[in-house]
């Protein structure tokens, strides 16, 4: 680790890509680490082990975040463990992309309940418990600047998000608590390649001036920055990571 710190940091979806890459940032930079996931174990749990290999501390936490009451169970359980929590990454997310004529109900719902209300599940435990002087780093994405076509249902949820971030900020004064997003634009993660052909990757990598896709490390870079302490003058506000596409 390249510091020493008692601070904890949880991170939703952490068990691959995006999440996966901030939870080792994280733990490099000396946080303890809740690893959330809310399906098969086994991806996070090697990454806890790869974390602790390194010399640092991570727990593993089941939960899915568009549930209340498990998101009330991770806390608990990290307030069990570690004695509380001072950073919350909200990076849990799905996408199901189609035309708004084509989108039915069962992904409209499923990705309100798990962007939005996951997202909002988890500030507004985090409001209630997070120690002064702590972080919250929601996820958005650039889309929200492009507005591409398909992705109308996926970008409405992050446009909410950065609604909230904002006036999350302003709720939290007093207690020396910094609420960001971070926004994305492609990024090489399974989440981001699945079912898309070889030249649409290459045109949207092309999109940006530095020409080439994010990677996962990219964004954790990022939410490291708003989470540590050089951070902590940067509240209510989006940080596009997207090399330049909008």
């Amino acid at each position: 680790m390249t510091n020493e710190t008692n601070k904890v940091a949880v991170v939703t979806g952490a068990s691959r890509g995006i999440g996966a890459a901030v939870a080792e940032r994280l733990a490099r930079d000396g946080f303890t680490v809740v690893i959330n996931y809310s399906g098969d174990a086994k991806p996070a749990e090697a990454l806890a082990r790869k974390i602790e290999s390194a010399g640092g501390r991570a727990l593993t936490a089941k939960a899915d975040v568009s549930d209340a009451n498990a998101v009330r169970g991770m806390f608990d359980a990290a307030e069990t463990a570690f004695g509380g929590v001072d950073v919350l990454i909200n990076n849990a997310g799905i996408m199901k992309l189609a035309k708004l004529a084509d989108s039915d109900d069962a992904a409209f719902d499923r990705q309100i309940a798990v962007n939005l209300k996951g997202s909002f599940n988890t500030m507004r435990e985090a409001a209630r418990r997070l120690r002064d002087g702590g972080r919250i780093v929601n996820f958005s994405t650039s889309v929200v600047g492009l507005k591409l076509e398909t992705y109308g249902i996926y970008a409405a949820t992050k446009s909410a998000i950065e609604t909230m971030t904002a006036i999350l900020s302003k709720e939290l004064r007093g207690r020396h608590i910094a609420v960001n997003a971070v926004a994305p634009g492609p990024v090489a993660t399974d989440l981001f390649l699945n079912g898309k052909t070889p030249e649409l990757i290459d045109r949207l990598a092309k999109m940006n001036p530095m020409e080439r896709l994010g990677t996962p490390e990219d964004i954790a870079s990022a939410v490291s920055f708003l989470a540590g302490p050089e951070g902590g003058w940067i509240n209510g506000q989006v940080l596009r990571a997207n090399g330049g596409m909008v």
